[in-house]
């Protein structure tokens, strides 16, 4: 005999086909209205809610309701492709706001990385990037010293790739990991995170035509907004890390 479906997978069930067919960030029906129209306790429409929250499908504001969250940005892991490329080919306005921007003294990993001696001053790039409007990622670039004429240009708008480019370093080849944690504060802050936010942490390195090292990026994606895809192929021999 076929078990009964529990109430809150089926409150659940009605919430997906009610996202799917919403604007992003179109308003859903309230724990008050669920409660209602399924006859069940708040507790119980609370536990639905959060299982499609936790999909990713909708997310939630306290004290303003239940809302259909906005599809997700695809990445290719390991793409050299720059975040304003990126928004650019998916028809979003990419802008960003500078956090941090200067010489800084590398850490040992970003020299290591870099190539460059542990005494070198390199430069630091940290912005908040945004997609029409909307808070997406927190990047933090470490740039070798041979790019040092970076510090002359424009940062707060444009591609740091197409800069780059134009001082002869054309981004060629990148080495990347993902990782994800729960954002800390300051990061939740930034992109507009619930205090339960998660972050998708990116680390490359960039190499350009001639296999020069030109930068070493932290980036921090809102994991709510982002998927990352991977291409793979059978016969391939897998590189050490």
């Amino acid at each position: 005999m076929t078990k009964p479906q529990p109430r809150y997978e089926e409150i659940a069930s009605y919430l997906r086909a009610r996202a799917e067919a919403a604007e992003p960030d179109e308003r859903l029906p309230s724990d008050a209205d669920l409660c209602t129209q399924f006859d069940v306790s708040r507790m119980t429409a609370r536990q639905a809610v959060q299982v499609v929250v936790n999909e990713g499908l909708v997310y939630r504001i306290r004290g303003h309701g239940t809302f259909r969250a906005p599809q997700r940005i695809h990445r290719i892991l390991g793409s050299p492709l720059s975040f304003t490329e990126n928004m650019k080919r998916r028809g979003l306005k990419a802008s960003s706001k500078v956090l941090e921007f200067g010489p800084v003294m590398p850490s040992s990993g970003d020299a290591e990385a870099l190539a460059i001696p542990p005494d070198s001053t390199a430069i630091v790039l940290e912005r908040l990037r945004f997609a029409d409007g909307n808070p997406m990622a927190i990047e933090r670039a470490v740039i070798s010293p041979i790019l040092s004429s970076v510090l002359e240009s424009d940062v707060s708008s444009g591609s740091l790739h197409t800069i780059f480019e134009n001082l002869g370093h054309s981004p060629m080849r990148v080495h990347a990991t993902v990782s994800a944690r729960r954002a800390v504060k300051r990061e939740r802050d930034l992109l507009n995170q619930s205090s339960t936010g998660v972050v998708l942490v990116e680390r490359r390195v960039i190499s350009d035509q001639d296999g020069v090292p030109l930068e070493r990026t932290q980036t921090l994606y809102a994991a709510d907004r982002y998927e990352f895809d991977a291409v793979m192929y059978r016969n391939d021999t897998e590189a050490a890390p």
